[in-house]
């Protein structure tokens, strides 16, 4: 091989290419990739018909996204309904070993992600830096699947003659609405705690930084995941916000850098059917304030049983 084509590409080498990896030069336009949406564990295009072109770091278009739709929210939401009765039921350690199959998945494709954030404006030092921070985060909530409940469940201190705990559960499915600041590390640091804890969601990319969002679906199609456990829209934010948080079969939305009129839309609709709205405190989705197991418990229902004890058996003498 050639010393010109074993060489490590610079930023300049890549801003010279497509999504698709062709140059724009020798007077030819490349054949851009359409990227379709991810419902079911299926890649069908919206039902709108309609699409958008996010423009890269050298103001050209970079593909073709799917323009998604209020159908396609719908349609999601009922993938993820019927995904969650298995994937809640599941035990946790198996939903780690799945998770972690995911990771080692992402550390194989690491190079395509690494090539898309470039093409969205990234420095080959910064896509290599979130796509690495994004593997270790997906592997970090991987592994604690099965540890959460140890360490946030109780048994509790009652008056009476009862065994008293409580417990986490998953809260069903979850809308989740991703800023845009990282194309990659954002949607995964949102992701990975709500299905760790058993939920299924439907998630809506970024709007600028579509790519990489995308290619985490192909890689989710092809892993140990069942389908509709994640489902992924790609659109615009103003037209996908809204059906997301007055859909009455979402049990809660995750909303990444809501602006005030966003907060009091939200706010006010929710109170629909008491959904629950949450709003990541992060200001840097590299930083560990971006991971922590609390994060699981954001999307956790808790679930508090009584069971009576028979006096002269168990202790319960005691009472």
């Amino acid at each position: 091989m050639s010393k010109t084509l074993s060489k490590p590409a610079t930023k300049a080498d890549l801003n010279g290419h497509s999504a698709s990896g062709i140059s724009r030069k020798a007077g030819r336009l490349p054949v851009m990739k359409t990227y379709k949406i991810y419902i079911g564990g299926k890649f069908p295009r919206t039902e709108s018909g309609r699409y958008y072109q996010p423009k890269g770091s050298d103001g050209g278009p970079l593909a073709n996204v799917c323009r998604s739709s209020r159908k396609d929210v719908r349609d999601g939401v009922v993938a993820a309904r019927k995904a969650f009765g298995d994937w809640g039921s599941r035990s946790a350690f198996n939903r780690g070993q799945i998770l972690y199959r995911i990771g080692e998945m992402l550390e194989g494709r690491s190079v395509q992600f690494v090539h898309e954030l470039v093409l969205h404006g990234a420095t080959p030092k910064q896509a290599e830096a979130e796509v690495a921070a994004a593997i270790d985060r997906w592997v970090h909530y991987a592994g604690w699947c099965d540890k959460y409940q140890a360490l946030f469940s109780s048994v509790n201190p009652v008056n009476t003659s009862h065994f008293n705990f409580s417990v986490y559960e998953p809260t069903g499915v979850v809308g989740i609405q991703c800023a845009g600041s990282n194309g990659l590390l954002e949607l995964v640091s949102l992701i990975a705690p709500v299905i760790a804890g058993g939920n299924t969601c439907v998630a809506v990319a970024s709007e600028h930084h579509p790519l990489p969002a995308v290619t985490f679906t192909e890689v989710l199609a092809t892993s140990d995941l069942p389908g509709g456990v994640v489902n992924l829209l790609t659109g615009f934010r103003t037209e996908l916000l809204k059906p997301l948080v007055t859909h009455m079969d979402i049990n809660a939305v995750v909303v990444a850098g809501a602006k005030t009129e966003e907060r009091s839309m939200l706010d006010l609709e929710a109170t629909c059917n008491l959904k629950r709205i949450i709003y990541p405190k992060v200001s840097d989705w590299s930083s560990d304030e971006a991971q922590s197991p609390f994060c699981i418990l954001d999307t956790q229902e808790v679930k508090t049983t009584w069971h009576p004890i028979e006096r002269g058996q168990g202790g319960g003498g005691g009472y």
